[in-house]
């Protein structure tokens, strides 16, 4: 496995040949991104799920991305660190991968080892991303179910009102939640996921506690009567370990949306559809760069020496690799 993946990640010779032949044995993971702001605490999160799916006899695969240096070139790829405690367990196989200046907080070979931990026999595959922030959300494109972790004092309502990653969570889970702001973060956070639209036909707000201290919980979630997903707002305590079990009672419940309903069956497609596209523009860039390097570098100096525009330097570009 170490080395299917290192050989993936560096994409050394031969690489996409090891892909094909694992291909026949993938389409069995449930693919689990985790993503939120950084120090929402998404690497404990990750590792008390990863705890609760071994006691229930699942074989988990971890992909931790963390970010690379754009002046050294350097990762830490220490996000980890926070799972050790399962770096013994032969069913428990975690993987970091550095950014290597991919964009949306995944790296450029997050999806090709997410199918070499399928191809191991993972039941689970979490992807935990590096932080982002409202538009960093390519996880939610490659992961079947995308939970979205927050925390308290990270941002105010107006964060919480930008568009982006309100709009691509399937659950939520506020972390930290012992921390004071817990009750402010939950509503907004459901008062912005109903105006979001993501929540139809459901989703009624009552306050719970004392009069002092309310907490804006959701009376229900999961499918609501139209047959869309309520993307549900569960409190935890991920260091404590609370709250973890009703995370997970969610993304199992959406993972049933997903694979029994029609417009679960619709959504796999269009993800699957992205990927195949975002595999075939990656391929045609770079046979681009390898058919017309030469020309590429003569039009960069030309645009650098302001003899044409880029627009128009791209555009003889193409047109020269269409007819190659």
């Amino acid at each position: 496995m170490a080395r299917a993946c290192r050989l993936v990640d560096d994409r050394v010779d031969g690489y996409l040949d090891l892909l094909k032949e694992l291909f026949p044995h993938t389409g069995h993971a449930w693919i689990v991104g985790v993503t939120g702001n950084p120090g929402a605490g998404k690497s404990t999160v990750t590792d008390r799920l990863v705890e609760l799916w071994r006691a229930q006899g699942k074989r988990v695969g971890v992909i931790a991305i963390d970010p690379t240096s754009p002046f050294s070139g350097g990762a830490i790829l220490g996000d980890r660190i926070r799972m050790q405690r399962h770096f013994e367990d032969p069913d428990v196989f975690i993987r970091s991968l550095a950014t290597r200046g991919a964009l949306g907080g995944l790296s450029r070979s997050a999806v090709d080892v997410m199918r070499v931990l399928d191809a191991w026999g993972a039941d689970v595959v979490v992807v935990e991303t590096v932080g982002v922030g409202q538009d960093e959300m390519e996880v939610t494109r490659t992961a079947h179910s995308t939970l979205i972790v927050a925390a308290p004092g990270l941002g105010d309502d107006v964060q919480a009102a930008k568009a982006g990653i309100l709009e691509c969570g399937d659950v939520f889970s506020v972390n930290k939640a012992d921390r004071d702001g817990a009750d402010a973060t939950m509503r907004d956070l459901e008062l912005m996921v109903a105006l979001g639209r993501r929540v139809v036909g459901g989703g009624q707000l009552t306050s719970v506690g004392s009069h002092s201290g309310a907490a804006m919980r959701r009376e229900t979630g999961g499918v609501d009567s139209a047959g869309a997903w309520v993307p549900p707002i569960v409190r935890c305590i991920a260091t404590q370990n609370q709250g973890i079990d009703e995370t997970e009672r969610w993304l199992e419940e959406h993972r049933k949306w997903v694979m029994d309903t029609q417009a679960g069956q619709e959504r796999r497609h269009l993800r699957l559809r992205e990927q195949m596209e975002n595999e075939m523009r990656n391929a045609l860039v770079d046979a681009a760069v390898r058919d017309i390097g030469n020309q590429l570098e003569e039009a960069i100096g030309s645009v650098s020496r302001r003899e044409t525009d880029p627009y128009t330097a791209c555009e003889r570009l193409v047109a020269a690799f269409r007819k190659g």
